[in-house]
């Protein structure tokens, strides 16, 4: 299959919004099953399932055990289908605007042709940031579609990016990605970028965030 790397253009834009919205959404599950599999989550449901049980039946054990899952998985849909809806209505709704405005800024589409169309199976995008002096490169919304997985196209699309920074003199490469994507830990860790810091701040009220057990991840590369 033979892939190019390019700069996006207008007319990509819907292909580009629905995989976006695929690439993250894909994480609610394994969000969910990392959540239930903590202990002190285990250990609640254990305990609403006897809980249930003394107080009603089967049933009552059974159905107090299922508004706790429950909720834990709305939580965690909320946190990445929120996530998803937010950037739809900002930066990508008008990519040109937000990523293309600006010489040092730029957002890439990896296209191939597959039976004979062209499809659109990954993105990656590079904001300058500046920094006292320091001018550095932040990478943003890196998805590669789920058909493309383990091909190393996420490896060009990160090199890509990095290659765009080297030749634009920034110090570093940054980028924020979360616990539930150990693939994309894994893809950063391969090409050079270290864990720096961690955090639990995101776009959803502070209570959502201890209940999914989603951790920040911010990493670097110096470059």
């Amino acid at each position: 299959m033979q892939l190019v790397i390019r700069p996006f253009q207008p007319s990509d834009e819907e292909t580009v919004r629905t995989l976006f919205s695929i690439g993250i959404r894909e994480h609610i599950g394994p969000c969910f099953r990392n959540a239930m599999t903590r202990p002190l989550h285990l250990a609640t449901t254990v305990a609403l399932c006897v809980v249930g049980y003394l107080l009603s039946s089967v049933l009552g054990a059974v159905v107090l055990t299922g508004v706790w899952v429950g909720f834990v998985y709305s939580c965690c849909h909320f946190l990445y289908a929120s996530f998803v809806e937010g950037k739809l209505r900002t930066d990508m709704q008008d990519i040109p605007g937000h990523y293309q405005s600006r010489p040092d800024d730029c957002f890439w589409v990896a296209e191939a042709q597959v039976d004979g169309r062209s499809q659109i199976l990954g993105i990656v995008a590079i904001l300058a940031k500046q920094s006292g002096k320091e001018r550095h490169g932040e990478l943003f919304r890196m998805i590669i579609s789920p058909s493309c997985r383990r091909s190393g196209l996420g490896t060009r699309l990160t090199q890509t990016a990095i290659d765009f920074c080297k030749e634009r003199g920034f110090s570093k490469i940054v980028l924020e990605t979360s616990s539930t994507q150990s693939a994309a830990v894994a893809l950063y860790e391969k090409m050079g970028f270290a864990l720096v810091h961690t955090h639990t701040k995101t776009h959803a009220p502070s209570w959502v965030v201890p209940l999914t057990g989603v951790t920040i991840f911010v990493m670097e590369k110096r470059l």
